[in-house]
């Protein structure tokens, strides 16, 4: 007499040899720059509130593949690793500001898919908690003064987003943006170390940044936020560039890219994953722990915002005389 396995018994015996780690299976969440800046922020994010709200097992290991402001992991994803269906890249507005000007090498925000935009930031005008700028009118006046004693320090060189937010300051307060005194960085972190060393006399960087690394200690001041109102939290008292008198916001969206080859059915198991988590209180929560605030696209959604903010950046880079590309 002849046994026979039942179906079921058979498919899940042959699964079980044959099994393959699905994309929510050893995660990793690569992040552009060193630790302590913005990157590192939508990291954690990802990695603390998939882990909690139980979408992954195993906790999301977060890497940090700096170089280019962006521009080295963007390349290494995009060819040699771009079919990881279990890796995300943090990206921010300032690296759409970066691919518009052809920052990235030959690759461009067609060549990557874009998984989902978890909130939003903004720009902000730093300095040293020592310094003698107590408003934002006190450093415009020293640059009118003496445009060679104020240092300005940033994540990125000439026409990073950083560099952008310092010259829309200065062009808003009728100063050449191209006599400003720049030190460029390798993300936000290094910026703000070389702010509390006295080396530059100010950050232009993100608001969720200064407000993190206050509530660790660092030793800095915020004269203004880049958004249309006052901020909530802990930069609440913070008055906005135009309550100072110059008309300059700078929003920055916050999230994560794949790589191209990603499979289409990997690439819907995250973005159903994160339209899920994002529309939970506990996910808000984790947001306003790190300073950004409401802004949620993903998928085809995501991809229009990008595109239409990559175009929208080259027409404000070819106004500054940068190089743009086609």
């Amino acid at each position: 007499m002849k046994f026979r396995l039942p179906l079921a018994a058979l498919t899940l015996a042959c699964g079980l040899g044959l099994a393959h780690a699905g994309p929510l299976d050893k995660t990793e969440c690569i992040a552009p720059a060193k630790p302590g800046g913005g990157f590192d922020l939508t990291c954690k994010l990802a990695q603390s509130s998939l882990l909690n709200g139980k979408y992954i097992s195993d906790p999301m290991r977060v890497t940090y593949m700096p170089g280019g402001i962006g521009a080295v992991a963007y390349n290494a994803v995009v060819a040699q690793r771009p079919a990881e269906g279990n890796t995300i890249v943090a990206f921010s507005g300032g690296s759409l500001l970066n691919l518009a000007q052809g920052k990235f090498g030959r690759y461009g925000e067609n060549d990557v898919r874009w998984l989902a935009a978890v909130g939003t930031d903004y720009g902000a005008v730093i300095v040293a908690e020592a310094s003698p700028f107590k408003t934002l009118n006190d450093l415009v006046a020293a640059i009118k003064a003496d445009p060679t004693k104020v240092v300005f320090g940033a994540g990125g060189t000439v026409g990073s987003q950083d560099w952008m937010k310092a010259a829309l300051t200065a062009k808003a307060a009728g100063l050449d943006p191209r006599k400003m005194r720049f030190v460029a960085f390798e993300g936000g972190g290094e910026a703000s170390t070389a702010l509390q060393g006295g080396h530059v006399q100010v950050y232009s960087g993100d608001a969720s940044e200064a407000e993190e690394q206050i509530k660790a200690g660092a030793k800095i001041r915020v004269l203004a936020v880049m958004a249309d109102k006052r901020l909530e939290g802990g930069l609440a008292k913070v008055p906005t560039a135009k309550e100072q008198g110059l008309d300059v916001e700078w929003p920055i969206i916050r999230g994560y890219y794949m790589g191209p080859k990603v499979s289409d059915a990997d690439f819907k198991v995250w973005t159903d994953t994160f339209s899920k988590m994002m529309a939970t209180p506990e996910f808000a929560k984790a947001r306003a722990e790190r300073s950004l605030y409401p802004f949620a696209k993903t998928g085809a959604d995501l991809d229009a915002y990008v595109k239409q903010r990559v175009a929208d950046y080259r027409k404000l880079a070819a106004e500054f005389g940068l190089n743009v590309t086609k």
